[in-house]
């Protein structure tokens, strides 16, 4: 049974997050009960975020099959909810069975090392199916919203999602210093501290709102705080946990803050649009899976993809 490589970097990096996050816990907790400070929101959420990463950490402990069920897992309850804010057709309900099989489909793909299938099989072949399957229903009301949710769907919680689980088949040759663990370790970490940093420098400098329409507590003080915080964070903790240069880091930290900070609003403006606060309340603090994961649905594919091409890294079948 095939296990991923912890490497010492790995297990420094992931010790240093969990006394950050008890700091934080620690700091917080002291504004709460000796300076009677109003920090509720602030302690569940980084309370919310120690159970986030340690379910990810167990996913990892263990073997590769763990790890993508967990991951499958995620995809599965990201897509669930998504799905369950807009109404869907009942003559479409048999076309929702296919989109939930394309699940373990799209990530066998990956488990096998099958990669060029897992690029197809959503945007083309899911894309092809799910359209002829919703127009033998014959029911042409409603039909471009229902086609488009359910692509849209598929598109960000199982194919957007998904990159992670190809992070985590990179060969090791390919980072030697901290594997396909460390890879992901800094997407998740620099994503969640781009949001988070966002959010801090926003409360603490922001006056002027950025898109107030789509999300009026964003600020650009709260942007470019993020952007610079991300770029800095990128630079020191991918020093450790990626083969990229402190140029490359400074890129991919600029980079993907930037877009971070888009995938974040756009889920803003999707649910500004159905008139819904979160996508659902199974994180206390956070709402839902795809409320604490929409930057990840932009940084993960761009972070893949960057990295990919910088080291010309092939992921062949059975490779």
């Amino acid at each position: 049974m095939e296990h991923f490589v912890i490497t010492h970097n790995v297990k420094i990096a992931i010790g240093l997050l969990y006394a950050f996050v008890f700091f934080l816990m620690g700091i917080t907790k002291f504004f709460q009960v000796v300076l009677k400070k109003e920090v509720d929101n602030i302690w569940i959420r980084v309370k919310s975020f120690l159970f986030i990463v340690i379910f990810f950490n167990l996913a990892f402990v263990f073997n590769k099959i763990v790890a993508f069920i967990f991951l499958m897992l995620i995809s599965y309850l990201s897509l669930k909810e998504f799905l369950s804010l807009i109404p869907i057709r009942k003559t479409d309900r048999n076309v929702l069975l296919w989109a939930y099989l394309a699940i373990p489909i799209s990530y066998y793909f990956l488990y096998i090392n099958w990669v060029t299938m897992f690029y197809l099989f959503i945007p083309l072949y899911m894309f092809i199916l799910i359209s002829v399957r919703m127009v033998l229903s014959g029911n042409t009301e409603g039909f471009l919203k229902n086609l488009a949710v359910i692509q849209y769907g598929l598109m960000t919680t199982v194919y957007a999602l998904g990159y992670l689980a190809l992070i985590a088949i990179v060969p090791f040759e390919y980072n030697p210093q901290a594997g396909s663990v460390g890879l992901l370790f800094y997407i998740l970490v620099l994503t969640v501290a781009n949001d988070f940093m966002q959010m801090f420098c926003g409360k603490a400098f922001g006056k002027h709102k950025i898109i107030p329409k789509v999300s009026p507590n964003k600020t650009w003080e709260g942007f470019i705080g993020g952007v610079v915080c991300t770029t800095i964070l990128s630079m020191v903790m991918g020093y450790y946990l990626t083969p990229f240069s402190i140029g490359q880091l400074a890129f991919a930290g600029f980079i993907l803050s930037i877009f971070g900070f888009f995938g974040d609003v756009t889920m803003s403006a999707i649910k500004r649009d159905l008139g819904v606060k979160d996508t659902s309340s199974l994180i206390p603090g956070h709402g839902g899976i795809l409320d604490r994961l929409d930057s990840l649905l932009f940084t993960a594919p761009l972070f893949f993809h960057f990295f990919a091409y910088t080291f010309s890294i092939i992921i062949s079948r059975g490779g």
